[in-house]
């Protein structure tokens, strides 16, 4: 309680209302949940007092209790700092493995007691396959964003992954929408799941006012030059279709003399993490970005 009250939290969100709950009980969960609904707290905050309710004795180095895997680096990277932020009063380890920077301290730290390990599918197997980390203690399972590791074409590395772990534990499924594709996953790895829906299917976040310009796509760049200047935006999140457009936009919106930054699966970790730390603390007024690596990106009072 002494962490949620050192972030300023009073009111559960409704996704954290209903699935909490369900969570404590130790049953499996479906939850249908946008980014921007406080999902991420929905499943740190219970599986953090799980956790902490029942130590584990004689515990295995590099030998994680609870596993969350997520579609993207930053998402992964995210979902660390949650976890750091509400258990830093609790003797819980945790980390955090993703692709695109040097394996060998991730290694290192595999060496010693971990708790929960947050991963990206695609580095957990290369950890898996140097024989660097056990998933046999594992007791819960996250699955967070996981429409968007179908879409990123992971179902065949979460199935491998899925086999190496025990078959009695905790299953927890967060998804933005509710596929066929997703209705196949959760039928084959939840037992009699909870179910949690706070936004109908393909809806946006009520926080979100939403405004269309129809233009011709030759005229899209100059509008958004435009709006920005017209409205003095400090702080602007572009989408993209793909890399290249988003390297493209960004390099006109910086001879036009606005700052920006683009991020997508070609450029280096560092070179992205760099990007979002300069937009998140008002330094760098416009980042470019494509879907997939701006999927589930928590920025504070984004206007």
């Amino acid at each position: 309680m002494r962490a949620i009250n050192d972030a300023g939290y009073t009111t559960p969100t409704p996704v954290q209302a209903q699935a909490i709950p369900l969570v404590l009980a130790g049953g499996d969960l479906l939850a249908g949940a946008q980014t921007g609904t406080g999902k991420t707290a929905g499943f740190t905050l219970p599986l953090l007092h799980l956790l902490n309710a029942k130590p584990l004795e004689n515990q295995r180095n590099g030998s994680p209790r609870c596993l969350i895997l997520t579609p993207t680096r930053e998402l992964a990277a995210q979902v660390e700092e949650s976890v750091q932020t509400y258990g830093k009063y609790l003797q819980l380890k945790s980390m955090v493995m993703f692709g695109g920077v040097n394996i060998n301290p991730q290694i290192k730290s595999l060496r010693g007691k971990i708790d929960i390990l947050v991963s990206t599918p695609g580095r957990l197997l290369d950890h898996i396959g140097q024989k660097t980390l056990d998933l046999s203690a594992v007791e819960i399972l996250v699955l967070d964003e996981a429409d968007r590791m179908l879409d990123m074409g992971f179902i065949r590395d979460i199935k491998k992954i899925l086999a190496l772990l025990p078959k009695k534990r905790q299953n927890l499924l967060f998804s933005a929408t509710f596929s066929d594709e997703i209705k196949n996953l959760s039928d084959g790895l939840l037992n009699n799941p909870g179910f949690v829906e706070v936004a109908r299917r393909n809806t946006t976040s009520e926080l979100v006012e939403q405004t269309v310009h129809m233009i011709p796509q030759k005229l899209k760049s100059y509008l958004l030059i435009h709006l920005i200047k017209h409205n003095d935006w400090k702080q602007v999140l572009v989408f993209t279709r793909t890399k290249h457009g988003a390297n493209r936009l960004a390099e006109k919106l910086c001879k036009d003399d606005i700052p920006a930054m683009a991020i997508h699966g070609n450029k280096s970790q560092s070179a992205r993490t760099k990007a979002l730390a300069q937009f998140k603390d008002g330094s760098l007024p416009v980042l470019v970005a494509t879907d997939i690596a701006a999927r589930g990106l928590d920025i504070e009072l984004l206007p």
